[in-house]
């Protein structure tokens, strides 16, 4: 593209940090005491992308609009934030990809639609909130993704161009807004990445299997 790439934002769940354990534990806990069978990890995994509204229509069969749907939301959320970083934790060889990026001199973030209160306590629960040019959530502006804004809210937070920017991500919606700001964009298929299209043909500037691969993609761009 011949622009020098600055920045890197990532997605939170099932790009930045693994946290699919916690936010399928309300769930889980939920099920429990409605007295419905248990549900296996593994089908409610590619759902966490999507957030309360994915898990709750994966784990109990319920959409956004049914009646049920705004209080069971509300009492996934409030066990949720109960448990946030029990189990949640980078993915393997993320250390390393955040390692290189400051050795670089690569600026990097999080842009997750996530409330963004929610973001800092997993973030200052890792250590890593210091160490982020910017942390932007699902309401830090009204329009979360796949609207571009949250990340240009980022890119002006850190000011730099969105041109300059790569952004990483496991869904749909995050290729698609990176790429309406400008973005170089990546999808990570190591993530949660839904059950429907293969994220191979989201349209993304590249794919990577594994964390450690953006690494590899960073030296193949100009940096």
């Amino acid at each position: 593209m011949g622009v020098k790439l600055r920045a890197v934002w990532f997605d939170l769940d099932g790009t930045l940090v693994d946290s699919a354990v916690d936010l399928a534990a309300p769930i889980h806990a939920m099920r429990m005491e409605r007295g419905l069978a248990p549900i296996d990890a593994e089908l409610l995994r590619p759902y966490t992308s999507m957030g309360a509204r994915g898990l709750l229509m994966r784990g109990l069969d319920v959409q956004k609009g049914d009646q049920d749907f705004e209080a069971l939301r509300d009492e996934f959320l409030a066990r949720y934030e109960k448990a946030m970083v029990v189990h949640t934790g980078l993915f393997p060889g993320m250390a390393q990809v955040l390692e290189h990026l400051d050795a670089q001199g690569l600026i990097w973030g999080v842009v997750s639609n996530k409330f963004e209160r929610y973001v800092r306590h997993i973030l200052d629960a890792l250590q890593l909130t210091a160490r982020c040019a910017a942390v932007v959530g699902g309401d830090t502006t009204p329009f979360p993704k796949p609207n571009p804004a949250n990340l240009f809210y980022a890119c002006g937070a850190a000011a730099v161009d969105p041109r300059q920017c790569v952004y990483v991500g496991d869904d749909r919606r995050d290729i698609e807004a990176g790429q309406a700001a400008g973005m170089r964009t990546l999808a990570a298929a190591y993530g949660y990445c839904g059950d429907t299209l293969d994220p191979s043909l989201w349209g993304a500037d590249g794919l990577i299997e594994t964390p450690l691969q953006l690494c590899t993609w960073l030296e193949q761009q100009i940096i």
